[in-house]
């Protein structure tokens, strides 16, 4: 009789060792099973995505040099200049430009034809990105004025515009070649 109860307390030992919580065999430096579950991800991981939009800046393109044809005194001279492009790479949510154009006065050794003589007329414009633009034609003067503007824009764009300039030559011009300079801006 002591044999089956030695067996019997020996065998709710090891059966009191199969349900003994998981904590009472571990070491005290282990992680438990109900500490490692908690801190355990749920459902679908998430990735924090991020890139950059640079931005440049607004600048304009005009020609060189530009001829515009010969005519004799009480008559009028005109040619398109080449194109002129103003590009706007400034990426802004609510971009606006407006390009001036000014003149000095047309200067023959010491004759001269004022600059109030000329006129730009900006022509046809045409455009790439979104931007609204309007162009205006104006009589020349030293003082710088709108020719183009551009509104309600986003993000980058340009415009592009081969502007006429005409000069009607006063009756009273002395023969030879006149020369000004054509100042052209974006800002």
């Amino acid at each position: 009789m002591r044999r089956s109860m030695t067996m019997a307390i020996a065998a709710g030992a090891v059966i009191g060792a199969a349900f003994a919580p998981a904590a009472a065999f571990a070491s005290p430096n282990a992680t438990s099973f109900h500490q490692a579950a908690a801190t355990a991800p749920s459902g679908d991981p998430d990735t924090t995505l991020t890139f950059t939009v640079t931005s440049g800046a607004l600048t304009m393109t005009a020609p060189a040099f530009a001829n515009l044809g010969s005519g004799g005194p009480g008559t009028t001279v005109g040619a398109p200049i080449g194109p002129v492009t103003v590009t706007d790479n400034r990426a802004l949510a609510n971009a606006s430009w407006t390009a001036t154009a000014s003149s000095t006065d047309f200067v023959n050794g010491a004759s001269t034809i004022p600059a109030t003589d000329a006129n730009y007329d900006p022509g046809f414009i045409t455009h790439t990105g979104t931007i609204t633009v309007t162009g205006t034609d104006i009589t020349l003067a030293n003082n710088p004025q709108t020719v183009v503007a551009g509104t309600a824009g986003s993000g980058n764009n340009s415009a592009t515009w081969n502007p006429t300039i005409s000069v009607a030559i006063p009756a009273t011009a002395v023969g030879g070649t006149y020369t000004a300079t054509l100042v052209q801006s974006v800002s």
